[in-house]
């Protein structure tokens, strides 16, 4: 609740900026835009909820959690770009200038329950009722989304113009700001009582976020951008044992660096007629 708080006040801070981009005329679709890149993050404390039966209804408080960036994936499979906590973004832009634009924005963020914590638990726990401190271990109970908490997003974006290339006529660096959200599909992995499930993808939930930072570009039409993005995803029902279910919602804060390109959409436009002569 918290961190929900502080993304709301970021959101009144940024109000009078976003309701200036948000004024512009008819869309023109000038150009889309494509990025990839890899991200970082950490979450909030989260309330565990797990219901399987009637022998597990049980809720865990205060479970801390760690990302899994797996960087180090890249030696023993440097062709598989996809292991690493990864980021993409397909955009259109809204107009000639190419500071308005939406996006589709998706996160491969991976959430990972700390071991060997000692939290309250309390509830139904193997067919007991629980309500007391109670030392997880490695086994007992262990949640984690690592092939992805998987957000899917669509956000609007708007762009401010920094420095500019006078030789080329573009943009050398501008400020950009996402607002936006979507859903979430988490692959979760589970231990329950020493009992260990891999799950398959599930729609389970929302997300919603604000991201800011800026963009730097080398060359006209190929981009670096740096970004940090705070959120809000609620997982209501991720698979957990033996067709039971996983709620739990906190906050995150990521950083994102990508690399993107710039491609022009002049191609599709109609050739204007040539002129008839007698």
């Amino acid at each position: 609740m918290r961190s929900l708080l502080v993304l709301v006040a970021a959101l009144l801070f940024v109000n009078d900026t976003s309701a200036q981009f948000l004024k512009f005329k008819k869309p023109s679709f000038n150009g889309i835009y494509f990025q990839w890149g890899y991200n970082r993050d950490w979450y909030t404390k989260s309330d565990i909820h797990i219901q399987n039966g009637n022998n597990y209804d049980f809720t865990i408080y205060d479970v801390r959690a760690l990302d899994k960036p797996d960087f180090s994936s890249f030696k023993n499979t440097p062709l598989d770009i996809t292991i690493p906590q990864n980021s993409y973004r397909l955009g259109v832009y809204l107009n000639k200038e190419r500071t308005h634009a939406i996006e589709i924005n998706y996160d491969h963020a991976k959430w990972v329950q700390i071991d060997k914590q000692t939290l309250r638990m309390k509830g139904m726990f193997d067919g007991k009722y629980v309500d007391d401190d109670v030392f997880l271990g490695n086994y007992l109970v262990h949640v984690e989304h690592t092939n992805g908490a998987n957000f899917y997003q669509l956000n609007y974006v708007g762009q401010t113009e920094l420095l500019h290339n006078k030789k080329k006529n573009s943009p050398r660096a501008t400020a950009i700001w996402k607002l936006g959200g979507g859903v979430v599909i988490p692959k979760s992995f589970i231990i329950l009582d020493y009992q260990k499930l891999d799950n398959k993808f599930k729609l389970s939930g929302y997300v919603f976020s604000f991201e800011g930072g800026a963009r730097f570009y080398p060359l006209k039409n190929l981009f670096l951008e740096a970004t940090v993005k705070g959120g809000y995803a609620n997982y209501l029902n991720a698979l957990a044992l033996g067709g039971g279910r996983i709620s739990h919602d906190f906050g995150f804060v990521e950083i994102i660096g990508l690399v993107g390109y710039d491609m022009s959409l002049n191609f599709l436009r109609k050739k204007p007629a040539a002129p008839v002569t007698d």
